[in-house]
């Protein structure tokens, strides 16, 4: 009896076996080449567009975007207004779970706004007319405002900077400092056990999550999730991730070099598209706080470097994907205009030397210039301009490094006068066009000089913020272009910030993927994958 026993057992345990096996045979995996190597896990502490991306695929949010960046309530179920517009009410969904299996309460949703909106410039806006927020009860919360703000949805949906609703616990660390214990809410839980910086992101399905009703649009609508599992593959080498796109290793790649494109649209086998038609905006970043940038005139020094046509064409390559632009709030937007930029469309190296001169630079001190060597547009961005500065006798100390150790030490105010190895002058990088088409969104306009609410470089200029107030009080569209226009005659005499040029970067991937959605970037919801 003990031998049959033990035979049927052992048939049990091969049955197991054999059903655990075929469940993970059935188990879908998408596969997707990122942008970046993920380094930084915190999408309130950084930027950098790829933990924002991966804060959309483990966070949730209050509002959320359609394709027409119209707000739609996303964690919110009711809300309200009064009369005078000082009271804004907002209930939870039902069934709303954390990751750990905790219920989302509006104590994690009020302590995530105030955390959010100290390192982004519409909640800076909003919050400099902020009374306070108050909790009604576990679901209810309420923003009780001194002035009225009109754009508050759009300013809780925010689609490329997002609001991540945390937990309570996550929600009140510093906001200048990471949080590390990934938790969130969103449909997908981050598998940080089997996260391995220069190499792979796991994500696995939240079985949990809750989906809205609505059918997808933009970054509205019902998240639903069709795959069991997403890999993020980092792979640097452009050729070597084009070719795994290609011979179907990886489902999909994030940002395809454009010099490859043509390849690409070739295959039949691959869908190359464009998702975000605002596009981007090439970027370079003074450092304000120290010599010689902290001085006006080094930066235009700088602008006067930049030919757009040049830039863009190291960067991208294809002038089906470029846009030459010197709008502050991007061309082809609602706000569009290019008052007071002629006078900076042509370069004069002669001048920018002069500049230089003025502002105290001897030619003989390091400047330090971060090279993103993974970041195939803005590293050849920077090149560009790291050639510039040589031609009129600059020292160029250009130091290369992976975009995640960048987007790290950007973050460091140390002197790079005293300390090149720490400390830096420039680097570069892009912006979604949608934050910066707006006074009110774009973060590295503002010019409070302080490490804590202005982002990395630090500009100080009080003329500008009281320009970004003032948008906030006009009511029609003629005022604020009268805004707009003052912004770009300030916005060119202190130079805050490089623009190099705007441009589209296509999404490519597989044809056995569909159902993709019309958001702003790739996301891993809603779509379906079959072999």
């Amino acid at each position: 009896m003990r031998h049959a026993k033990l035979g049927r057992t052992a048939l049990l345990g091969a049955a197991a076996l054999v059903a655990n096996m075929s469940l993970a045979m059935a188990e879908t995996t998408l596969k997707v080449v990122p942008q970046a190597d993920l380094k930084n896990v915190d999408p309130v502490w950084t930027t950098a567009a790829i933990t924002q991306n991966h804060g959309y695929m483990v966070y949730d949010t209050l509002f959320a975007l359609d394709s027409k960046l119209q707000p739609h309530p996303q964690m919110v179920d009711t809300w309200s207004t009064s009369d005078d517009g000082l009271t804004w009410t907002f209930t939870l969904r039902d069934g709303l779970l954390f990751h750990d299996g905790s219920p989302v309460e509006t104590n994690d949703v009020i302590a995530s706004i105030k955390r959010w909106s100290v390192k982004r410039a519409d909640g800076q806006a909003m919050m400099s007319r902020v009374k306070e927020i108050a909790p009604v009860d576990a679901k209810t919360f309420e923003i009780r405002l001194e002035k009225p703000f009109g754009p508050m949805l759009s300013v809780l949906g925010n689609p490329t900077l997002l609001l991540p609703i945390m937990r309570e616990e996550e929600a009140k660390t510093d906001p200048n400092t990471q949080v590390t214990t990934i938790i969130g809410s969103g449909p997908f839980k981050f598998s940080q056990d089997e996260w391995v910086p220069g190499d792979r992101v796991v994500y696995r399905k939240f079985e949990e999550y809750k989906a809205r009703s609505e059918p997808v649009d933009g970054f509205a609508g019902g998240k639903v999730v069709k795959v069991d599992k997403v890999e993020w593959i980092y792979i640097p080498d452009t050729n070597t991730a084009t070719q795994a796109l290609m011979s179907g290793e990886v489902d999909v790649y994030e940002i395809p070099p454009m010099d490859l494109m043509p390849i690409l649209k070739a295959d039949p086998n691959i869908t190359v598209q464009v998702l975000d038609p605002l596009g981007k905006m090439g970027h370079i970043r003074p450092n304000h706080l120290y010599p010689p940038f902290n001085d006006p005139r080094a930066r235009q020094a700088l602008q006067l470097l930049v030919d757009q046509r040049e830039f863009l064409a190291a960067q991208v390559g294809n002038p089906d994907f470029e846009t030459v632009c010197y709008s502050v709030f991007m061309c082809n937007s609602a706000l569009e205009s290019e008052a007071h930029a002629e006078p900076w469309m042509k370069p004069n190296p002669e001048k920018a030397k002069e500049l230089l001169e003025e502002a105290g630079y001897n030619f003989e001190d390091p400047i330090v210039v971060m090279l993103p060597t993974d970041q195939q547009i803005i590293y050849n961005n920077v090149l560009v301009m790291v050639g510039k500065l040589k031609e009129i006798g600059v020292n160029v100390d250009a130091q290369a490094m992976d975009w995640s150790s960048l987007t790290s030490r950007r973050a460091k105010t140390d002197d790079p006068n005293a300390d090149p190895k720490v400390g830096w002058h420039l680097f570069p990088t892009w912006w979604t066009g949608v934050p910066m088409s707006s006074p009110l969104t774009n973060a590295p306009l503002v010019a409070t000089g302080d490490p804590k609410t202005a982002w990395f470089g630090w500009p100080k200029d009080d003329e500008i913020e009281r320009l970004r107030s003032a948008f906030m009080e006009a009511t029609t569209k003629e005022e604020q272009m009268g805004i707009v226009d003052a912004i770009q005659k300030r916005f060119y005499e202190v130079i805050p910030y490089l623009n190099t040029g705007q441009f589209v970067t296509p999404v490519a991937w597989r044809t056995t993927l569909t159902g993709v959605p019309n958001a702003l970037l790739f996301v891993a919801w809603n779509l379906e994958k079959t072999e």
